[in-house]
């Protein structure tokens, strides 16, 4: 998969395509549905399929210090797209230029100029250009004049996460805030993921005997509620069971909000310096503060059982 980052990145030879556009983040079950129905359509008429999406995005421009939090970076967000067999994404920089620009003029420089659109497949709420002025109905009527269709298509996916309501990148935000792991992943379609760099902490897990990676997170990461959750950790392509915890460790007057990975029944490892993923697989306990380092070893015991199980059945 080709991935670009600005209008200038496209060859110049560039064929028609079929594209969508959106933020997309998390990639969940309703982008699903549309970036392979464009996948679709792009192999029916022989061209190729091509996601247009934002960064940084938009709301950060247009409300700075209102972005939300990111359930997916923009690498594993291409990542996850391409596994749904589209041929290109474009990463177009969202700045205040171009948050100005008229629903007339992104659809003559992105899609007409640019990307030669022959279908474009979006929402039915899709809005575009300054303001968000337009509408499916406005590209319908721009698609007539300059030579590509426009198709809608229905995004109401939904199952018991929010109980029952329609799947989105704002309900998979407030599972994750909430803690509900199985609920995020219903509408993920698989485990929560955050990812960052592996950095030094106290080091007291190692001191414990259950040894940590203290993953310091993406910026704006979709951080789950504090808690002790089953998942896995991944590192150098190797993917581990894990008991994670997120939170301040109370037991020590703990302040920094950290995510920390103990990597089930592993010795030895060294991941300092790495960048790595966390999956959040299921919810096993609210953070606690113990009286002792006994009684905080023994549930530490118990959760690392209880991750072994559940990940061992997933």
């Amino acid at each position: 998969m080709q991935r670009w980052r600005g209008l200038e990145e496209i060859p110049g030879d560039w064929g028609r395509s079929v594209v969508t556009i959106g933020s997309f983040d998390g990639v969940h079950r309703g982008h699903q549905l549309i970036i392979g129905q464009a996948v679709e359509r792009a192999r029916e008429l022989g061209l190729s399929a091509v996601v247009v999406t934002f960064d940084p995005h938009p709301r950060e421009v247009i409300r700075p210090g209102s972005h939300p939090p990111l359930l997916a970076p923009h690498p594993r967000r291409a990542e996850l797209i391409a596994e749904l067999g589209v041929d290109a994404v474009l990463v177009l920089p969202f700045t205040t230029e171009f948050s100005k620009e008229s629903p007339e003029t992104f659809v003559r420089q992105v899609l007409v100029d640019a990307l030669r659109a022959r279908v474009v497949i979006e929402g039915p709420n899709f809005r575009f250009g300054h303001r968000a002025a337009g509408d499916v109905a406005l590209l319908t009527e721009l698609g007539g004049a300059d030579d590509f269709e426009v198709e809608v298509v229905d995004l109401q996916v939904c199952g018991a996460a929010g109980d029952g309501e329609p799947f989105s990148s704002s309900l998979t935000r407030r599972l994750v805030e909430s803690g509900d792991m199985a609920g995020a992943g219903e509408v993920l379609g698989r485990p929560h993921r955050v990812e960052g760099e592996v950095v030094r902490g106290a080091q007291r897990g190692r001191e414990l005997g259950f040894p940590t990676a203290n993953v310091e997170t993406v910026p704006h990461s979709a951080i789950p509620a504090d808690g002790v959750y089953a998942g896995w950790l991944t590192a150098d392509g190797e993917r581990m069971p894990a008991a994670i915890s997120v939170g301040t460790n109370p037991t020590f007057d703990g302040t920094a909000r950290t995510v920390e990975a103990y990597a089930i029944d592993r010795v030895g490892l060294d991941l300092y310096g790495l960048h790595v993923a966390v999956d959040f697989l299921a919810y096993l306990r609210g953070m606690e503060k113990f009286d002792s380092i006994e009684a905080l070893l023994d549930r530490m015991a118990d959760d690392v059982k209880r991750a072994r199980e559940l990940t061992d059945g997933a």
